[in-house]
Order: structure tokens, then sequence, then C-alpha cells
């Protein structure tokens, strides 16, 4: 063959191949699997239980491809870009909700916004307090995108919240927080993914989870797959084929739920990955059942600070029998763990609009602090970022929920706070015995009397301290920088207590920290004939509250108590009985458990004063639900009231009359 046909040859047979490349017959390299694009950082992992099934997750199937960094995708906006923290001063997020010129419905979100919002930290009343602004999209006449307030400056500083998928959401520098995102225009580090929440959706509080208490109950489905229009369908664990898949053949007889029913009782949910199925995600979450994500080409909600591997299964909708076999292989502790997770999250971020928004808010609030925002830790263990305040301490080991975790001990001293309305000879007796106890390290006089203080005290080995106080009851929860302790001892003046039931009620509290640990107890109940709560201050076996006459508490819970909305505080100074009514609330709403009742506590002085009748149901309506826990337990030392030498009991003065 001559030379020049050779060169023709050659040069056509190149051409030929780079066309093939460019038309993508023969990629250059392995082409990326999908869910993995080049460019995109993963707000959450695509595969949240690799080591649960490493045979085919997409980190082992495909090592080799590296993680590129992340392009800006949209408007092109990052945190640093088109949003300016300078503008936020203080230790607390301010925000004002700009007023929507739109419809009805434009109307009804804004209005679930703001009383989700007045009363609460966040708020500002006037644009001038505020450093983040609000906006709820809104359509004109037209179908139009409404107009955009004065102050929007191109969108810095503002955030467009909609708790609905709904259409102009994504607008100049904004920020973008919206129900279920699509994955291909979340802008990670910069949105944030909400829940897709249903219209009915409680305002506070909200319904509890759905977990039965003995998890997995007998006879109960080990599926519910969702289907179309929120229907779920169930499935047995030896379905013979993807349950899923409409040309696999089906378990006979499916049982199916319609919309408004109540979800099954499954161990595992089974939910498409379109964004048509988002609002299922929710319904298993409160449930209790695992959801298993196929494929979902959605954004996880608030998947910034919430480590969806503890409570969900994402899995690749082209792999059902493997799916189904992993899962019947799970060990039930971890079935459980996650289980438990789920109705965690689910009473801690996501059972009512107010937390949802809350939620919202704090992962900016995060955002701004940096370095002292909130550990990984708390978002993702009771009782959850909302209720564990950065503003109190940057130090795990300051709060009382995770010494278990971390593997440390509560303090062993505490600070003896002592309201005062009238002085006496009880008291000085009080101070004598709380000062013997080796565990005191100060005692702190609150003086609310109309009478000055005296000027002189007994002396004591501890120091003693006088604050004048407002003479308002919630006085006595006031985070004072004078207590050098995390743990108090709150005390009134005509409390009697002997130095052994301090040390034995210090030591039951040291078991319980985040608990309320007190003498005097008193249980709430339902009256059927009033149709609302009453209040019982009767000797009895079952209780659902402790006096703070005479209890031991975390030092934190007066910062809570002080972040309370105003409307419920000043309930407690309306009404004096209700302050340790509002201490119960606010505790067994962040602990969920109930309180600790010891044995002994204040004998002769005067009954506690039951609170007015609709003490308890204001308070209530104030929560959203009723908080409080019932118990009949009650922790004695060893050998208290047996038969024995008193000499072999170590807190002996306890069975002294």
């Amino acid at each position: 063959m001559p030379l020049w046909r050779r060169k023709c040859f050659w040069l056509a047979l190149s051409v030929f191949w780079l066309l093939l490349v460019l038309l993508g017959v023969f990629p250059l390299r392995r082409a990326v699997p999908p869910g993995r694009l080049p460019g995109r950082s993963q707000g959450w992992p695509r595969w949240l239980d690799a080591a649960f099934l490493q045979s085919f997750s997409q980190s082992e199937t495909h090592p080799e491809v590296p993680e590129l960094p992340r392009a800006p995708r949209g408007s092109g906006c990052t945190w640093g870009a088109c949003f300016d923290p300078s503008r936020c001063q203080g230790d607390v997020l301010r925000i004002f909700v700009h007023t929507p010129a739109g419809g009805s419905a434009a109307e009804e979100a804004h209005r679930r916004v703001l009383d989700s919002l007045r009363g609460s930290r966040y708020y500002a009343p006037s644009a001038a307090e505020a450093c983040l602004f609000l906006l709820l999209p809104s359509r004109d006449g037209r179908g139009a995108c409404g107009p955009l307030p004065p102050s929007w400056d191109g969108g810095r500083n503002h955030l467009v919240l909609s708790l609905r998928p709904a259409p102009c959401t994504r607008l100049g520098l904004a920020m973008v927080a919206e129900a279920s995102p699509s994955s291909d225009i979340f802008r990670s580090g910069f949105d944030v993914a909400l829940p897709d929440l249903p219209e009915a959706h409680p305002l506070l509080g909200g319904a509890p989870g759905r977990l039965p208490r003995h998890s997995p109950q007998p006879g109960a489905p080990f599926l519910a797959v969702a289907e179309e229009g929120g229907r779920w369908r169930a499935a047995g664990a030896h379905a013979s084929a993807c349950p899923w898949d409409r040309r696999c053949e089906q378990d006979p007889g499916p049982h199916q739920t319609y919309p408004g029913d109540t979800l099954p009782n499954a161990t595992f949910c089974l939910i498409p990955g379109h964004r048509a199925a988002t609002s299922c995600f929710l319904q298993a979450l409160q449930a209790g059942c695992i959801p298993v994500l196929l494929s979902p080409r959605w954004e996880l909600p608030f998947s910034e600070v919430i480590d969806w591997t503890k409570a969900a299964i994402i899995a690749d909708e082209r792999l059902p029998l493997q799916v189904l076999a992993a899962l019947r292989e799970m060990l039930p502790s971890r079935v459980l763990a996650l289980r438990q997770q789920t109705q965690f999250l689910w009473t801690a971020y996501f059972s009512s609009v107010e937390k949802v928004i809350h939620t919202t808010l704090e992962i900016i609030q995060d955002r701004i602090r940096g370095a002292s925002a909130h550990p990984s830790l708390m978002w993702n263990s009771p009782p959850g970022a909302l209720l564990a305040l950065p503003t109190f301490s940057t130090s795990l080991q300051d709060f009382p929920f995770y010494h278990l975790q971390q593997g440390t001990s509560p303090e062993s001293s505490f600070s003896a706070l002592i309201w005062v309305e009238a002085s006496g000879e009880p008291l000085l007796k009080l101070i004598q015995e709380v000062a013997g106890s080796r565990h005191c390290a100060q005692i702190l006089i609150l003086w609310s009397s109309e009478k000055p203080p005296p000027d002189r005290w007994p002396k004591t080995a501890v120091p003693l301290t006088v604050i004048e106080g407002h003479r308002k009851v919630s006085d006595r929860f006031f985070p004072y920088s004078s207590i050098n302790t995390n743990v108090v001892l709150s005390l009134d003046a005509h409390s009697i207590l002997s130095t052994s039931e301090v040390d034995f009620a210090f030591v039951v509290w040291q078991s319980f920290p985040e608990r309320l640990v007190g003498f005097l107890t008193c249980s709430h109940f339902w009256d059927e004939a009033r149709g609302g709560w009453g209040y019982s201050t009767e000797m009895a076996n079952e209780f659902s509250m402790v006096l703070n006459t005479a209890a031991f508490y975390h030092r934190y819970y007066h910062t809570l108590f002080t972040s309370l909305p105003k409307s419920l505080r000043t309930i407690a100074d309306e009404t004096p009985s209700c302050a340790d009514v509002l201490m119960n609330f606010l505790v067994a709403a962040v602990t969920k458990l109930p309180p600790i009742k010891v044995a002994g506590g204040p004998r002769p002085g005067p009954e506690p004063q039951p609170p007015a009748q609709d003490c308890v149901n204001r308070l209530a309506a104030g929560f959203g639900h009723m908080p409080l826990v019932s118990s009949r337990v009650r922790l004695d030392p060893v050998l208290f009231k047996d038969p024995v030498s008193v000499q072999r009991k170590k807190y002996r003065s306890l069975e002294k009359p």
C-alpha cells in the first residue's frame, strides 16, 4: 500500500475514534455512578450504612473515583459571599419577618410562622433590630412572583422560607429553606433542607412518637412500602422478590392503609426516591419505622447537622434483593438503636412547626458562631441542640446530659440557694444543717423579704453570700453569676432538713444529673368532669412533680428557665405556687423523664399551697402538650428502716422522728 494511502487510512481511523469518544460511545474513563456527581459536596452520605452493606455500597464499588471540589450551582452563592455575619451582634440571632403581599394562603403561612416566632429569643419586632430577614414566597393575581420588600438589598442576609414545595423560592442572593429540595439545586452550607410538612401539622408541641414500648410487637409487619397517594402497603420479612417493584411477585393479600390512617407498626419503611414520596419520610419517622430511602433525589431535612446514619438507611433501588437480604440480617440491637433515634429526632426537631423553624434558625446561628457552634453530639443525642444552648457553655461537661457519652462524672459539690421571704429560727437552723454537708461548697441567701436582711449570720465552714431579690418567685430560678457550682440545692427558708438527708439526696442526684431530685411531691391528673388537668398535693404512691422547697437540680435549668417565653414566666410570678409547676414542666419537657423522690424531707412547716385551678392548664397550653411524666419510684438508703443496728446504717438521722 502506498505511503499516502496508509496515512489517509490512519487519519480516517483516528477521526472515527475521536467521533466515538465525543459522542460518548467509548468514554475516556469509567463513568461516575448515579448519585455521585463530580463536584457535588455531599451534605450527607449517599450510602448511610456502608459498613452494613459493604458488598454493594457505592463507596466500595467505585473507590477510584476522586472527590472533586464543589462547583457553585444556582446563583453561585456561598455563606461567605452572600451573607454578612458582621451585621449579627450579640449571642442570639434576631430575625424580622416581612409581611407577604399574597393571597389568603400566603397570609395563613405568614401567621403560622409569626406565631412560632413571637415570644422566642429569635424574634425582632422591627427591621432595625434584626440581622436576618425572613421572606415567605408568594404570587400576585397574575401568577407572577410577589414583590420584594424595600430592604431586599439583592437578597443579602435574607432567608426565603417555604414549609411546602412552592415556586418563587430562589431569589437573588437569599438563602433558601424549602421542603425536600432537589439534590441538583441544593447549595450545601448555604441553603437549609426542610421536611415536607402536612398542612395540618401542629404549630406547638406536636404529637409524640408512636414507637411501641415493646418493639417489635408479635405479628407486626416487617416492611411497609410507600405507594402513590400516601398509601402504605405491608409486606412480610420473607418476600420472595422485591416488594417495591410491580414487575416482581408480591406477597398474597397485601394490606393497605390510606392517607390519614395509622401507619403500620412495621420495622422498615421503604420510600421511593422521587420527591412525591417525601411526605412519607416524616410519617415513617414519627411511627418509629426505620426509613429505607431508595436512591433519593432530594436532600434529607437538616442534613447539615443531623447524622442520618443513626436513624435511616439509603439503598440503591437497582439492588432490591440485596437490600431485602441485608435488612433481614440486621441485628436486633441495631434495629432498636435506629428506631429509638427516629423517635428522638421526631420529638426534638420535627413534631411541630415551631421546632422546624427554630431548628432552621439555630443552624444559621451555628454558622455565625463558628468555633463555638453546637458540636455534632448535641445535635444528634437527647435533648437536642434546641435545648442545649451554647450561650451557657461550649463544653459538653458543663451540661447534665452528656456524662454517659463522655465517660465523665457529675460534679462532687453543690451550692445551696435559700429563698427567704421572712427570717426566723428555721432559717438559721437550716443554714447550719446544710453547711454541715461534706458536699456543700457555698450557701447563697436570696433575700426577697420587705424587711432588710440581718447584719449578722451564723458562722459556717463554707462561704455565705446574700443576694438581693426583686420579690418575684421567678427570681429563685435566675442564673446568678455568684453560683460557683453546676449543682443547685433549692430551699425555702421554712424547710427543715438534716445533714444526712442533704448528703443522701445529693448522692442520688449524682446518678441522675439531668433530673429533679427532691423530697416533697405532688401529681397531676386528667379531670373528666372539668375537661382539663387537675393538681393534687396529697400523699400518694404516684407523683409527677417535686417541690423546689427542697430539691437538687443542675444549674443549666436556670438558663433554660430564663429563656422560656415571657408569658410563661409571668404566670409563675402572678401565681407563686405555679413556679414549682413551671420548673417541673421545663425539666420534664427536656428529659422526657419523671423526677426522683428520695426518703426524708421537710417535716413540720407550712403545707404546700396548691396552684390556681387553671395554672396547670395554662402551662400545658403554653408548652403545646402535657410534658409531665408520672412515677412510683422512691429511692431509700441501704438498710433504711430495716430492723438492724443503727450503727450499721450510713444515713442514721433519716429515721429519726
